[in-house]
């Protein structure tokens, strides 16, 4: 193991790196208040162990971050890069004695392109700020987590994060062209291309997209961008069967309809945001599907597709006719999650994603663990491209339900598995999934992807003891 290789540092050894790191930063961008360092300890996720940091780094400059890697790789410190620490693995998890790099603050947006359609950007900006700051030059960049109005592009990039719109235009790693990034030494390399074409060698941006900061450090990405969509319409249907809605999903994209967003929520889920937010939806509503189009002409899209999820069995279809009725109407879907969290107070958000053909199948599946491990476990899923969200809601101050819990959550993944999916679409692996990954590729797979890290990261000081 990596982790076995590094220990925490001494008080001199912590001194001397800080004296080390602050011959090339400037004093604000160095913290060693161990109140202050030990607020970036963790991300959200639940169940994953987090060290302490040596101390924080907060770089404004790729010449900064470079620096940093340097006196890293010197004194054989552990770096753990982090962005807004929105992730829910751990993959932004401290270790003991480790530089914690945060990129918070490199947040400029160098450049936006409409007639090259691209982007360049640091990895400390906003989600949400980008996107409207694309809008403005009559553009799109689709990938939208839902913590968009938090999370960073460097994060998305690390995590290859998603969103609700994946089912028609994909997720982050679709949109990286090009990337800066300080490899564990020192040195900086750049990838990819700024063209819309590019076969130049191996696809090594690819490569960092999703490596949870276990490889480089990303410093600079290119990113494409789409033209701005129409203002989508939203659908409503509801179904007295989990399987009926996922029978319409099926129905839906076998017939070649592409909607700019397709999600579904369970009855578990229907009746937390009902308790939450007092919206009045049916309680007799077992599965809630919600479609989109921003198609020149959504409501002939929506009427297409509401007369499928009638013939799977909606017992009620409701359009909306413009966009402040289809912002009112994904607001239960923006509410879910907060809403599960508040039925006991804590929560692990699973990311299974299983063929579209196998949905219902894991739908049903997670109710007979809920009921199993006699918890309450509501499943919100991205339904279009099969990417499902089981959240396991628990008392975290009652150990035997926290047992429950992280068993339960095991089940979830290994269900999964057994549909032919993955244990993870779009949070990563990080910390809690790392001995599902080892399941999932195999030993091989896990051999060529330690000799791929070993090759970037000789020494193992990049995000030690994450993925595998």
């Amino acid at each position: 193991m990596i982790m076995s290789r590094i220990e925490a540092p001494r008080d001199e050894a912590t001194s001397n790196l800080t004296d080390r790191l602050l011959a090339g930063l400037p004093a604000d961008a160095v913290l060693v208040d161990p109140d202050v360092t030990a607020s970036y300890a963790n991300d959200m996720a639940s169940f994953c162990p987090a060290g302490v940091p040596a101390v924080v780094v907060l770089p404004r400059t790729v010449e900064q971050v470079q620096h940093v890697m340097r006196v890293a790789t010197e004194l054989r410190v552990p770096v753990v890069p982090q962005g807004a620490r929105t992730g829910l693995s751990g993959a932004a998890n401290a270790t003991d004695g480790c530089i914690v790099l945060s990129l918070t603050r490199m947040d400029r947006i160098l450049e936006i392109s409409p007639v090259d359609r691209i982007a360049v950007v640091e990895p400390g900006v906003v989600n949400a700020a980008f996107s409207r700051a694309v809008e403005e030059h009559g553009l799109s960049y689709p990938p939208d987590p839902s913590s968009w109005e938090m999370c960073t592009i460097g994060g998305n990039i690390g995590t290859a994060s998603g969103g609700l719109c994946c089912v028609k235009y994909g997720v982050t790693a679709e949109y990286v062209l090009g990337l800066d990034v300080v490899l564990a030494d020192g040195r900086l390399m750049s990838t990819g291309r700024r063209t819309a074409k590019g076969v130049a060698g191996y696809d090594l941006t690819r490569l960092f997209v999703g490596s949870e900061g276990s490889l480089g450090i990303v410093v600079r990405a290119v990113l494409a961008l789409k033209p701005k969509p129409p203002q989508q319409l939203v659908l409503a249907a509801e179904f007295a069967s989990a399987a009926a809605a996922c029978e319409a999903v099926c129905r839906i994209m076998e017939g070649g309809h592409v909607p700019s967003l397709l999600e579904l929520m369970d009855r578990t889920t229907v009746r937390a945001v009902n308790e939450l937010t007092r919206m009045g939806l049916p309680e007799s509503t077992e599965a809630l599907l919600l479609a989109a189009f921003d198609t020149p002409d959504p409501a002939a899209d929506l009427a297409a597709l509401g007369k499928l999820c009638e013939a799977a069995g909606a017992t009620q279809v409701v359009p909306a006719d413009d966009a402040a009725e289809s912002e009112l109407l994904l607001q239960a879907r923006r509410s879910s999650l907060v809403a599960l969290e508040a039925v006991r107070g804590t929560t692990m958000i699973d990311d299974v994603c299983v063929p579209r053909s196998r949905l219902g199948d894991m739908i049903e599946g997670v109710e007979r663990i809920a009921a199993r491990h006699r918890l309450t476990i509501g499943v919100v899923a991205h339904a279009g491209d099969g990417n499902t969200h089981p959240t396991v809601c628990f008392d975290a101050q009652d150990p035997d339900e926290c047992r429950r819990a992280r068993e339960s959550f095991d089940e979830i993944m290994g269900l999964g598995l057994e549909l032919g999916g993955t244990i993870t679409g779009e949070h990563g692996v990080g910390v809690l999934k790392k001995e599902w990954l080892a399941r999932e590729i195999g030993p091989v797979g896990v051999e060529m992807q330690r000799a791929v890290k070993h090759v970037f990261d000789p020494l193992g000081i990049l995000n030690p003891g994450k993925l595998f």
